[in-house]
């Protein structure tokens, strides 16, 4: 394994998700710790019992899909050492399996980047560096499913730990995707509204508010000039604004609340 070629004294795990072929058996031969699931429970869950198998105080994670090179495991661990919690290997140009994902991720990386007020060069890369017991503080968030590099990102922003970001170039997977680009793009989509409005609500709920207000006075504006008097729908717009607001501010606090110290 090359993993253990460059690191022989780092602990090898990998998480045998159900597999219906001799993975776990050739991973186990190849000297690592294999963490079997009985079936199939989803890439955040096998991250999730990898997370909690690890003894050491940093964890790597990587994809099993040929897609990560073990040389870069390195440089992560030094931008570690430098004093931050976490270090994502940023994909850079060419490393995306095709132009329509290269674009959606970029769309996300800039959502995340407004949400958090940091910028986020690469949301959904699997491969990172995290300080364990920092990580396994946020276990209960993760999902089960592929949007737990999401999710950990925007968890370690809200709780002020330090992110850095690492170029690396990631080769073409080796097998066949599970990803449908139109379903789990529109997926990964709503992953992301979802961990904002847990990250930071208003900067959800705010615009939306601001534009229903700006659409009731505008409304207002027009019924005023056109038949002088105040309209239903001018007075739902500003309802419906201040409701918006008000959903915004009350999840501000729960979302608080969630991150305070154990």
């Amino acid at each position: 394994m090359q993993i253990r070629a460059l690191l022989p004294e780092a602990e090898v795990i990998v998480v045998d998700d159900g597999s219906s072929d001799s993975t776990g058996e050739a991973a186990s031969k190849a000297g690592a710790r294999v963490v079997r699931h009985p079936y199939s429970k989803g890439n955040g869950a096998a991250i999730k019992s990898g997370a909690r198998a690890a003894a050491g105080d940093v964890i790597v994670f990587m994809d099993a899909d040929g897609q990560h090179d073990p040389a870069d495991i390195t440089t992560l661990l030094a931008r570690l050492d430098e004093g931050y919690d976490m270090v994502v290997g940023a994909r850079q140009a060419g490393s995306q399996a095709s132009i329509g994902r290269g674009i959606a991720n970029r769309f996300y990386n800039r959502l995340a980047t407004y949400m958090t007020g940091h910028k986020v060069a690469d949301l959904t890369s699997g491969f990172r560096a995290v300080r364990a017991a920092k990580f396994r503080e946020f276990l209960y968030l993760l999902p089960n499913g592929f949007s737990y590099p999401t999710t950990s990102t925007m968890a370690f922003f809200r709780a002020g730990y330090s992110v850095a970001y690492e170029p690396i170039h990631a080769a073409k997977r080796v097998g066949k995707s599970h990803l449908r680009p139109l379903h789990d793009g529109l997926r990964f989509l709503l992953i992301i509204f979802k961990i904002g409005t847990l990250y930071s609500p208003l900067k959800l709920f705010a615009p939306a508010a601001a534009g229903l207000f700006l659409l009731g006075s505008l409304w207002y504006l027009h019924t005023f000039i056109q038949f002088g008097r105040f309209t239903n729908m001018s007075a739902l717009l500003y309802t419906g604004s201040v409701v918006v607001f008000m959903m915004g501010l009350i999840s501000e606090q729960i979302t608080a609340l969630m991150y305070r110290d154990s």
